[in-house]
């Protein structure tokens, strides 16, 4: 494949980095390549997902990364989605979430009793991973981070779920919460196998496992992994094919 059939990916999270009827990406790409702005397809990161998992029209992707979201492209091309509405507004399920649903149970407890942090695993990782267990770093990691850093607060989650019963309840709740957005689009559009990909749901066995649950049995479920940049080289090589 030359460099003149390209498929690339766009910045952001759950499509709000890249509006597909914008062109400027594509030419400034095409200038710095030296090739012509046709030779050039700008795909969002979700449609890359999407299309590295199933061909149009059939299936569900459900992507959980620090936010989440769920699409579908039909065989015309036309994404539909769910969720994906950023994390200030809701992204159940994804990284950021299970970071601020740790965290807000942390300091509610502290509130009804000052120190229980100190017989909570989950707080313990939690603090762990912030630098502190007073406020302050809380806040400051909460507050002063891009929402990305915010999300792999996860990781910390995760590694307390085993010894700490509300860990695994937080990773279980986020598990149908992404079940939640893969079955809106099945009551939308029919029932079609669906597709896990996004670092927040390898976090933990619990979160799939839950998804698992809270679906239908009919209705399969894979976990799928595969590098954006190894996705965007595979659909400009089918273009091009």
């Amino acid at each position: 494949m030359s460099r003149s059939e390209l498929a690339a990916t766009a910045t952001g999270d759950s499509l709000d980095g890249f509006v597909g009827n914008d062109h400027s990406p594509s030419w400034l790409l095409a200038e710095a390549l030296g090739v012509a702005p046709t030779a050039v397809t700008v795909h969002s990161d979700i449609e890359i997902a999407y299309l590295a998992s199933f061909a149009p029209g059939a299936g569900y992707l459900v992507y959980a990364g620090t936010g989440s979201i769920a699409a579908w492209i039909d065989a015309e091309g036309v994404l539909h989605r769910a969720g994906g509405r950023g994390v200030t507004l809701d992204d159940g399920g994804g990284g950021f979430w299970i970071a601020r649903a740790a965290m807000r149970h942390i300091w509610r407890r502290e509130d009804e009793q000052p120190g229980a942090w100190q017989q909570s695993p989950l707080a313990h990782a939690v603090f762990a991973f912030v630098g502190g267990s007073d406020w302050a770093c809380s806040r400051q990691f909460i507050y002063g981070q891009e929402r990305g850093a915010v999300g792999r607060l996860a990781l910390a989650v995760a590694q307390a779920a085993d010894a700490d019963p509300v860990a695994r309840a937080i990773l279980e709740q986020a598990g149908r919460e992404l079940a939640r957005i893969a079955l809106a689009l099945v009551g939308r559009y029919g029932a079609r196998p669906i597709a896990v990909s996004g670092r927040a749901a390898t976090l933990h066995p619990a979160i799939m496992a839950a998804m698992r649950a809270a679906l239908p049995a009919e209705l399969s479920l894979t976990q799928i992994s595969l590098p954006a940049h190894h996705a965007a080289a595979r659909i400009a090589l089918h273009s091009h094919a």
